[in-house]
């Protein structure tokens, strides 16, 4: 029986082929089940109060679970808008545009930029490189004066082109595209050359595949931006107003009693990224595992 014992302990803390012990192990998904259960507490929370009556919401301590659910919160956004002289149509029809031509005219132009830096040795290419990564720290609180400025040069102040447009020369994309067409073999792209494809060609049919985690990774991140873009700097006419700007004139003048409907609207911004960034990452990931290359 102890030389049992003594084998189940030495089972207990012999290392697999990852390197980890069972206890080791798990010890890991013991403290990764602690940081998942603390990073989704505020949307079990967030989920909870949209769903709760003024009753339950107004009591203290306040309640973490929901007990009489009710849809009355969901009616009354939906009653905003009703009585409003823009309808809800016209103003997801300006997100959904906004979104569209900013997120794949900064795919688009991050692209093009990153292509010649990236595969190509031209005068002031480190340069212009170094000048990139120092770009990243600049806050945009930085750009938000010349941005209005030019805008306003260029008569698209009160359009949604203010909006748009700024967002083609994000850093953090064009970055990002960087890093990743450098690991592309140059010898595809000469490969492509001696076929007869010209730069356009060897970009998108031969460059931007080999990619794919890249564009997609920038198509989250700036999918999130685009649709949390209120306009409130650039856009004043209300017909021209994206969903967000509606959903926050309801949080801005809801009360303690509508705090439910405060949660509808946070669950609105939020569901819809949560559900591209869910989609997506599946392909991020697959891709990521299938597409390696070696010079």
């Amino acid at each position: 029986m102890i030389t049992v014992a003594v084998k189940n302990k030495r089972n207990v803390f012999k290392k697999g082929k990852d390197g980890r012990s069972v206890m080791g192990s798990l010890g890991l998904f013991l403290f990764l089940s602690l940081l998942a259960a603390v990073f989704f507490f505020p949307i079990f929370f967030m989920l909870n109060r949209a769903f709760m009556p003024l009753a339950e919401l107004l009591r203290f301590p306040p309640l973490i679970i929901v007990r009489n659910p009710t849809f009355d919160h969901f009616f009354s956004v939906s009653t905003f808008f009703n009585t409003t002289l823009v309808p809800f149509t016209r103003y997801l029809f300006n997100t959904a545009f906004i979104v569209t031509v900013g997120v794949f005219g900064q795919i688009l132009f991050a692209s093009m930029a990153a292509f010649p830096l990236a595969k190509y040795d031209f005068a002031g290419d480190s340069i212009m490189s170094k000048m990139i990564v120092v770009a990243l720290m600049v806050s945009p609180a930085v750009t938000a004066v010349p941005a209005y400025l030019i805008m306003s040069y260029l008569r698209l102040i009160d359009t949604p082109f203010a909006i748009i447009l700024p967002t083609f020369g994000a850093t953090l994309g064009l970055y990002l595209m960087k890093n990743f067409m450098t690991v592309v073999p140059s010898s595809l792209i000469e490969a492509a050359h001696i076929d007869g494809a010209n730069e356009f060609t060897c970009l998108f049919r031969v460059v931007m595949p080999a990619v794919k985690p890249a564009f997609i990774t920038l198509f989250i991140l700036s999918f999130q931006v685009m649709w949390g873009a209120t306009g409130g700097q650039v856009i004043y006419t209300e017909e021209l107003k994206p969903l967000s700007a509606a959903l926050n004139q309801i949080a801005a003048t809801a009360s303690i009693a509508r705090a439910g409907d405060m949660m509808v609207v946070s669950l609105i911004m939020f569901i819809i990224p949560l559900i591209l960034f869910i989609f997506m990452q599946t392909q991020v990931l697959e891709t990521m595992a299938t597409s390696g290359m070696k010079e």
